[in-house]
């Protein structure tokens, strides 16, 4: 089942990638934090678990961005691009229509590939996934990213990460020097650091309840007592039950043993996945999606077009709108509506919506307009392929909120963008006329170097 190692790209990037297996359904193995595709197949552990999945499946393995064998790139750690990469190596395989498995870390690429590509998810299966990370705020978090960057590929770090993670393998003096091995030739301290801090920043609340794929979610059982809880976390088999909870129709499914750490320790996941996909039918046109809503609104148009004239505003509008729809083409959005001189435009990642309106906003300023922006992820119903619903009004009534020359966004979008670079300024809590409750807003402010 040896495999050759190739690459697909995405921008300029270069994405390590293997197929195993000949089987007519594909499923995609994200790794967890990091992964070496030499290294890993190397490991009796995981290369017997690889084997049983290419029995079932045609197998996809690939090393993320920044880790492994694949090139680090701008923004590595961004969930956005790395899931990006994910489109890219299946686009490159040829696979149209993929059962989506990651644990972990890799839980949070999963699901929001599935949601925002439900056509081309056959499947979705989690492995211990989380709602969302504790944040960076507390004294604990930062000092623990501090820790993990200091001591990031010691023997002393890993044998600490068997005992919290996998103690029924703490005996296993082989598994734990391949591990601490593993974690160098898998990422660098920086980069390390840099994936552990997108994934404390990550939120996944508002994704969850727009995935419509047929999802099963592995967990084990923590026995009380036997594992020590620590203050960054929740329990796993909590998180992993809650998860399920808020993704509809999810299955949830207890695995043996109690270690939530490595997937390869329960041999039966793959006879389980394998069952779950075959009394599932292929996915369907998608009826709803999530995606990243735009709105853009010239300020004080009717002024300026009493000023101009018809004619000079008529030409004044038709450069407003040849700058837009340019800034469209390079970050990927999708011109929805033009109405008068605002645009409605949706992308399927809210980092390059951001950077597309901030370009829009500098470009304007050069033709004497002024600009205000509205940015929302949310669930969207599909008539004749057009997304409406709630989440389009939301994006509207932002933009709306949003001050001449300014980026205004919820709180959905900042929780999924961690990683990016991009920093936020609240804005406080608005109703939106029409939408029940009052809503977090966030002003994009000019970016800063992670630390």
């Amino acid at each position: 089942m040896d495999a050759d190692i190739r690459y697909a790209h995405n921008g300029g990037v270069a994405i390590a990638y293997r197929v195993v297996g000949e089987s007519e359904v594909d499923l995609v193995l994200l790794p967890d934090f990091t992964s070496n595709l030499v290294f890993w197949w190397l490991s009796p552990h995981w290369r017997g678990f690889y084997e049983r999945l290419a029995r079932s499946f045609r197998l996809i393995l690939f090393d993320k961005r920044g880790t492994g064998l694949s090139d680090h790139g701008p923004q590595y750690a961004t969930l956005e691009t790395r899931m990006e990469d994910l489109r890219a190596v299946l686009d490159t395989v040829a696979s149209s229509s993929a059962v989506v498995f990651g644990s972990h870390e890799g839980t949070l690429m999963a699901t929001l590939y599935a949601a925002i590509y439900p056509e081309r998810t056959r499947a979705l299966v989690l492995f211990h996934p989380t709602v969302a990370g504790p944040g960076t705020e507390s004294r604990e978090v930062q000092e623990a990213l501090r820790e993990l960057r200091e001591r990031w590929g010691t023997r002393e770090f890993s044998d600490e990460l068997v005992q919290r993670t996998a103690p029924s393998l703490n005996a296993d003096e082989e598994y734990r020097r391949w591990l601490a091995d593993a974690l160098r030739v898998g990422a660098s301290p920086a980069a390390a650091y840099t994936l552990n801090r997108a994934y404390f920043e990550s939120d996944l609340s508002d994704v969850l309840p727009a995935v419509r794929v047929p999802t099963l979610v592995f967990y084990r059982q923590e026995p009380p007592g036997d594992l020590p809880v620590e203050e960054l976390r929740r329990p796993q088999d909590e998180a992993a039950l809650d998860v399920a909870a808020r993704i509809p129709g999810a299955q949830a499914m207890r695995l043996s043993g109690s270690d939530w750490g490595e997937i390869f320790q329960s041999p039966e996941a793959a006879d389980e996945i394998e069952r779950f996909v075959a009394g599932e039918q292929p996915a369907r046109i998608p009826e709803s999606i999530l995606t990243t809503v735009m709105f853009t609104d010239l300020v004080s148009s009717t002024e300026q077009a009493t000023q101009l004239g018809d004619r000079g505003w008529r030409d004044l509008l038709a450069s407003h709108h040849a700058l837009v729809r340019r800034e469209l083409g390079r970050f990927r959005g999708e011109e929805r509506d033009t109405a008068g001189d605002g645009f409605f435009a949706t992308f399927d990642g809210p980092v390059r919506a951001i950077r597309a309106a901030q370009s829009i906003i500098s470009g304007l300023e050069t033709l004497g307009l002024q600009a205000r922006v509205g940015v929302h992820v949310g669930e969207c119903e599909l008539h004749d392929a057009k997304p409406t619903g709630v989440a389009v009004n939301i994006g509207a009534r932002v933009a709306s909120l949003a001050d001449p020359g300014e980026v205004l966004v919820t709180r959905t979008v900042r929780d999924l963008v961690a990683g990016s670079g991009l920093q936020f300024a609240e804005r406080g809590r608005h109703p939106l006329k029409g939408v029940p409750g009052d809503w977090d807003l966030f002003t994009v402010s000019d970016d800063a170097t992670v630390p």
